[in-house]
């Protein structure tokens, strides 16, 4: 089942964020083959990053929780809210992604 993680960070959390990236970059790269989607949250200038948005496939929700407590932005405290749905996408998709490798 896919599970959408909507976190949230604290605010004036981006140089937090910034210095922790390429560790989360590597956790997320060890489920890459299964992430429908992931991605930053911007505000509204298009730029500033002030949360991520992430789509996998896990085989439980306890398998879901279990990922998201090792995730490091989480370990180090950068978000101010985590909420974690079950998921189904059915609807194709047309906009925003980007074009396959």
């Amino acid at each position: 089942m896919i599970y959408i993680f909507h976190l949230l960070d604290k605010p004036d959390a981006a140089a937090l964020r910034q210095r922790v990236r390429p560790e989360h970059k590597i956790y997320l790269a060890a489920v890459a083959d299964r992430i429908a989607f992931a991605g930053p949250m911007l505000a509204d200038d298009g730029l500033t990053m002030v949360g991520s948005l992430l789509a996998i496939d896990f085989e439980s929700r306890t398998a879901a929780d279990a990922w998201l407590a090792s995730e490091p932005f989480n370990l180090v405290g950068l978000y101010a809210s985590r909420e974690t749905q079950a998921f189904v996408n059915l609807w194709p998709q047309r906009v925003g992604f980007p074009a396959a490798a």
